[in-house]
């Protein structure tokens, strides 16, 4: 048994072939030996595995393409040739990848490619000729019939197939032509090259432009297989292009000419007829002339995977070299910070000095040599030059990385106790305990003078101290402006409570803190407060219930005192966020839909500048105070955006801490390297399509029980939809 076991695990060490691992196999042998001491056993073991050795150091020579060596490991997300190094950046836009011509030579294709530079290529699967219809009908049907694909699926490893190649259906292919014969080898054709992607494992597939906004039985084809199709995703080309000229012809890189007049209408209709399909993606052709920055604003809320860059939009700079124009320079800067790739297409059209424009001699596997001769490299060179001399990412969106677009439900703040993990991570934003320092210190200048300084003792209350962050910024905050400080400490946690006595003990704070286990609504305090300090703002301003908290606590503070948020504004905005709305109908549910989350925005357009929705002002001293709030907002979009769609609404809060000490996350205010907020998103369950000149209308409601507090929301224009979340039935705060 011993001796089979080991002949299995012997012949598995060697099989590795190149990467025989010599100590593995000797350390397999040596144990057997030492631990059985049985020699003529372990001589007919070796005698056994003999043949396995032999064949694993000397191997049988094979071709050249079915050698996996012959190419370098590079795959699309995990690549050794980006386009350089740029800090904190790991995203699929590191890689680069060509457009290639049909050739049943893929090792070839592949081999040249890579060598060249390149890491992965778009390659058309069936021979361009190729039409079901000239096929005898005797045969069509037959197993016989053998497709004109480019190459057998054995010419590749399957990590190659899947790592370097993007499927490219035939650009004749026009499922809403009125010719029938057309129309049908167009279905036959699209079915079987899709069919042949998927039996190949490709990641993705590029779908010919639409030869016109009138797409449906193109559509339909394409959603009946994405119902079946495993995980390739489909890029459907579209010229990125817009014009105001109600005659104008787009013109796509296949040699169609589609008609219309914004080539996201087109994406649009398409999309929508395939139901939002999370599969269905975007390649951009990137032609010469580049709509407006509103309008090409519209595609990062878009699921745009790749950009397809021609050469003839290549200008020649002064020492005849291709170069971009500073626009497009923009937009490329752009496509790698939402980690779109970029795939070159064309032939050369420059000259270059010295005559290296042109690939030339044979094939070899140098890979300098190939680099020099690929006929676009000069182009790539470019590319990766734009690449690099991006700045770096700065530390926080580093840190950010990981929760780019990842949906978290909100905090309740009153029903549940965080985690030393949360407090931690919030206790690390050293830029929000600046900023409630600051505004401690210009409270105790204000509220006592120099000359009282040394005789007045200044009540302070921390509500809500968590593990004591605010505690600290307010006692240095005393000793920077030489005032003396008295501090309550209120917190309900009782494991953070536990943190402050450790804390206080640790800082020999004793005489000047007092730490109160207690809900800041249920205590009776001994004395009243000068100042009142809290960090009960959410995401949304209000959302963690900072206004019922504080009206509770209020009563604390004397009636000239001061409190620390002394009022906090929501704001919010149309987005348009294909991946969050994806993400949220992955559920299926209507609770998902009428859930609002915080998430760290990252692949979205903002249609129109935010506006303020509710505001809350503390100390408040009205007789009649409610926390009910009601908001109609109007939006109105840029004239050159086009038209759009709206997936949700994104919430941000501005908050004065203290006259001009404040701290926000509405982006055009936004406290610079900040990151306890992420702004919060309102879906929509069904996005609202906003003709281009048409107003946006949105409602939204802040809704008080005796139990809990909710959000309801709408729009009632350019559509009605439903009203979200009506009685806090799928989302609400406990109080």
């Amino acid at each position: 048994m011993m001796n089979d076991y080991l002949y299995c695990l012997l012949t598995c060490v060697l099989s590795k072939g190149d990467n025989l691992n010599w100590s593995s196999l000797c350390f397999v042998a040596g144990f057997w030996y030492i631990h059985y001491m049985n020699l003529p056993c372990f001589m007919a073991l070796l005698l056994k595995t003999l043949p396995i050795v032999l064949l694993s150091a000397f191997p049988f020579p094979v071709k050249p393409y079915q050698n996996p060596e012959n190419f370098k490991p590079l795959v699309l997300a995990l690549g050794k040739m980006p386009l350089g190094d740029n800090l904190g950046d790991k995203s699929d836009s590191r890689y680069c990848g060509v457009e290639t011509e049909f050739n049943d030579d893929m090792p070839h294709v592949l081999s040249y490619n890579v060598n060249g530079g390149f890491d992965f290529v778009v390659a058309p699967l069936m021979e361009p000729g190729y039409r079901p219809s000239l096929i005898d009908n005797g045969s069509r049907d037959s197993s016989s019939t053998v497709l004109p694909f480019a190459g057998s699926d054995l010419v590749l490893s399957p990590s190659q197939w899947s790592s370097h190649v993007v499927g490219k259906i035939s650009s004749w292919i026009d499922l809403d032509s009125e010719d029938d014969i057309l129309r049908e080898d167009s279905e036959i054709a699209l079915k079987q090259e899709l069919a042949w992607a998927s039996h190949l494992s490709l990641q993705a597939c590029l779908l010919p432009t639409p030869k016109g906004i009138s797409c449906g039985n193109y559509a339909r084809c394409v959603n009946q297989i994405l119902q079946n199709l495993n995980n390739m995703q489909l890029w459907l080309r579209i010229p990125l292009e817009r014009s105001d000229d109600d005659d104008a012809v787009i013109g796509a890189s296949d040699g169609m000419a589609v008609e219309l007049t914004d080539s996201w209408e087109l994406w649009n209709s398409f999309r929508v007829l395939c139901e939002h399909h999370s599969q269905l993606s975007v390649a951009l052709d990137v032609l010469s002339s580049l709509p407006s920055a509103n309008s090409v604003g519209r595609w990062f809320g878009e699921p745009v995977k790749a950009a397809i860059i021609h050469t003839d939009t290549f200008l020649t700079n002064a020492r005849g070299y291709p170069c971009l124009s500073k626009r497009h320079q923009n937009l490329l800067s752009r496509f790698f910070y939402y980690s779109i790739q970029i795939v070159l297409s064309g032939k050369p059209v420059h000259k270059l000095p010295g005559g290296n424009s042109v690939a030339g001699g044979d094939h070899t596997d140098n890979y300098a040599q190939q680099a020099q001769r690929h006929d676009l490299r000069s182009y790539l060179d470019y590319v990766g030059y734009l690449y690099q001399k991006m700045d770096p990412l700065p530390e926080q969106e580093r840190f950010e990385l990981g929760y780019r677009d990842f949906l978290q439900s909100p905090l309740q703040p009153l029903m549940d106790n965080l985690e030393a993990q949360t407090y931690e991570t919030f206790e690390k934003d050293s830029v929000k305990y600046i900023q409630y320092q600051r505004a401690v210190s210009k409270a105790l200048v204000d509220r006592i003078s120099d000359e009282h300084a040394s005789t007045t003792t200044v009540v302070l209350m921390v509500v809500g101290a968590g593990r004591g962050p605010l505690v600290r910024a307010s006692l240095q905050a005393a000793e920077e402006t030489g005032r003396k400080l008295k501090v309550y400490a209120v917190e309900k946690n009782p494991n953070a409570v536990v943190t402050l006595h450790s804390l206080v003990k640790l800082e020999g704070w004793e005489n000047v803190v007092t730490i109160i286990s207690s809900d800041m609504r249920c205590w009776d305090a001994p004395e009243k407060a000068d100042i009142l300090v809290s960090e009960l703002l959410g995401s949304f301003g209000d959302n963690e219930l900072s206004p019922e908290c504080l009206d509770g606590a209020e009563r604390f503070l004397k009636p000239d005192g001061i409190s620390i948020p002394s009022s906090y504004t929501s704001f919010i905005q149309p987005v348009t966020t294909s991946k969050l709305y994806n993400d949220v109908k992955l559920h299926k549910d209507l609770l998902h839909f009428e859930t609002a989350y915080v998430v760290k925005l990252h692949r979205l357009a903002r249609l129109s500048p935010s506006q303020s929705v509710f505001t809350f002002t503390h100390p408040n001293h009205s007789p009649n105070r409610s926390n009910q709030r009601y908001k109609k907002l109007r939006f109105e979009m840029p004239n050159d955006t086009g038209s759009t769609i709206v997936h949700g609404f994104a919430g941000y809060f501005d908050a004065i801490l203290y006259k001009d000490v404040h701290l926000g996350i509405e982006p055009s205010t936004a406290t610079p390297n900040m990151f306890s907020w992420f702004p919060i998103f309102f879906p929509l369950r069904s996005p609202v399509y906003v003709k281009a000149g048409s107003p946006l209308e949105f409602h939204i409601w802040r809704c008080c029980g005796n139990t809990k507090v909710w959000y309801e929301w709408c729009v009632t224009s350019p559509t009605s939809s439903p009203i979200h979340n009506s009685n806090g039935r799928s989302y609400w705060v406990g109080l």
